[in-house]
């Protein structure tokens, strides 16, 4: 009898964790349903890996199974037991795969046994492994790029992404889909949206996957985004900075007075309280004031700056660079 490597079979290492086991199977698994594959050998491939899955997926028999590939496998690639071997947890529920034990392999009826004699195995009846096999169809991850205003009030937006399905002739084939999606106040960056049951059909009856839709964010010519903090730069010029002013900011939205205090540096950051982003706990508007110098003076100015520079003539602003 020939011994039967079913990590091979799934493509994984024998040091693969259960997850690992499990991605691999449904991913081959989707590859090669009947149902779908139109490979000549889907049929016995398919019922390969769910042989090796009903094993390396059940922590007791995957132990047994790695003592019988160390003990009972031979270097030409036979199998033979080892002397009295009997298994100890036997083929019992079939588990995620739904399987008929009657349709493994005369290697699977050597280890664990309970598979064809006198019927059905822990309570599989006659659906056969084909039939029985459900499984959940692949999520499917889209983007959508949003302006910050749509992100900032919600709105309604249309999203277009693609599954795969089967169709009329059993082949796999891509299909466009658009959905229309409602999108809450308040939306981040790189948050989700999920439509359940909106990604690829699931094969043999199951359920379908599930749409994941990111948000992302498109350039904004004032804004930006820190967290649910919103931040613009503002310019102010140089005697509403030295003297104080009220000035107009613009929010996402709309525009609200601001007091520049007295003294002001470029660099200052003003916080505007509940300003940014909306939500249970909202985000602020951080306004950063930029000293801005007009491009051309007139001669009335270049004489004041001239008194101002006589007026404050002790005044060193590289003083901290010691020069």
């Amino acid at each position: 009898m020939d011994f039967k490597d079913y990590y091979a079979v799934l493509g994984v290492s024998e040091s693969a964790s259960a997850e690992d086991i499990k991605k691999a199977y449904r991913k081959l698994a989707r590859k090669y349903h009947p149902d779908v594959s139109k490979e000549e050998d889907a049929d016995t491939k398919f019922k390969d890996l769910g042989e090796a899955y009903e094993v390396l997926k059940d922590p007791e028999k995957r132990s047994e199974y790695d003592q019988l590939r160390k003990y009972g496998a031979k270097a030409d690639g036979s199998f033979e037991p080892p002397p009295g071997w009997q298994s100890a947890s036997g083929f019992g529920g079939g588990g995620y795969t739904d399987a008929d034990a009657r349709q493994f392999s005369d290697f699977f009826e050597e280890i664990f046994g309970g598979g064809r004699r006198g019927g059905s195995a822990g309570g599989f009846g006659g659906g056969g492994f084909r039939q029985n096999m459900r499984m959940r169809g692949e999520d499917v991850h889209a983007r959508i790029a949003l302006f910050l205003e749509e992100a900032f009030h919600g709105c309604d937006k249309q999203v277009s992404f693609t599954v795969h399905e089967a169709d009329q002739n059993g082949r796999v084939v891509p299909r466009q889909k658009t959905l229309k999606v409602k999108i809450p106040a308040g939306m981040r960056e790189g948050q989700h949206i999920r439509l359940k049951g909106q990604g690829a059909p699931g094969v043999g009856g199951g359920e379908p996957g599930d749409l994941f839709i990111e948000v992302e964010f498109a350039p904004h010519p004032h804004f930006t985004v820190e967290g649910r903090d919103v931040v613009v730069t503002v310019p102010v010029a140089p005697w509403e900075a030295a003297l104080g002013a009220t000035v107009t900011v613009p929010t996402v939205g709309s525009k609200v007075k601001v007091k520049v205090p007295k003294g002001a540096t470029s660099g200052r950051k003003l916080r505007l309280k509940g300003k940014g982003f909306p939500g249970k706990h909202p985000g602020d508007e951080i306004v950063v004031l930029q000293v801005t110098m007009p491009e051309k003076h007139s001669p009335e100015a270049e004489k004041l700056y001239e008194q101002l520079a006589e007026a404050e003539k002790n005044f060193n602003p590289r003083s901290k660079l010691h020069v």
